[in-house]
């Protein structure tokens, strides 16, 4: 699995020539997430001019826009650059138009969603996501209770603690720190730990942005 970039929740608003363009980001990670997303913003502002989209999902390589019927290639598609050019990707984006009864020209569209969907962004903020591996460690009561102290100190997350015959501990860790961990336990419990990796996730990195508003400050 290799990182990437995708975004917070945000919205962002600015008036050109009467006009009022307010933008709104969500990360997806589907792109029926992605749909029902835009219908909810769509909803909300279904006294709107225009609510143009765009969307880029991982999943099926989904790159989709629509100018919601402003003149083709002037609002979704500027939009949709704009995305691609930050590299960000699992992101929805809906731009509203309030028409203010100046019209911009075709220049002055591409302009202005861009620039909305830049502001949105901003706002939202860039969140990177980073590959981890799930693990699993069994082992016996005596041996979780050092374990358990030693954990705190490892490169990894303790994700959850199951008891039964034995105890069982899912870790969350890098790749990077793999043998790190595995190593320490090993050595600590003289062999008697069953170590194994069970699979691979997306975290994302921590202090990321996450949700931002510009319309509320």
């Amino acid at each position: 699995m290799e990182g990437y970039i995708t975004c917070g929740s945000g919205r962002s608003e600015f008036t050109e020539k009467k006009s009022v363009f307010i933008g709104t980001m969500k990360c997806v990670t589907t792109e029926a997430e992605a749909k029902e997303f835009i219908a909810g913003v769509r909803q909300e502002f279904s006294d709107a001019t225009h609510n143009v989209w765009c969307y880029i999902v991982r999943e099926g390589n989904a790159i989709r826009f629509s100018d919601d019927g402003e003149p083709s290639g002037t609002a979704g598609k500027p939009a949709l650059e704009v995305l691609t050019r930050e590299g960000v990707r699992d992101v929805a984006l809906v731009v509203t138009r309030y028409f203010g009864g100046i019209k911009l020209g075709a220049g002055g569209l591409v302009r202005a969603y861009a620039a909305s969907a830049k502001k949105t962004l901003d706002v939202a903020g860039k969140c990177p996501m980073v590959p981890f591996l799930t693990a699993e460690a069994l082992m016996s009561y005596s041996d979780w209770a050092p374990a358990s102290d030693l954990i705190k100190h490892l490169p990894c997350e303790n994700e959850g603690v199951e008891y039964g015959m034995d105890v069982s501990v899912k870790l969350l860790l890098k790749a990077a720190d793999l043998e790190t961990v595995r190593t320490a336990l090993t050595d600590l419990t003289a062999g008697r730990v069953l170590f194994e990796v069970t699979g691979e996730t997306m975290r994302g990195a921590p202090d990321t942005p996450q949700q931002g508003d510009e319309t509320k400050k």
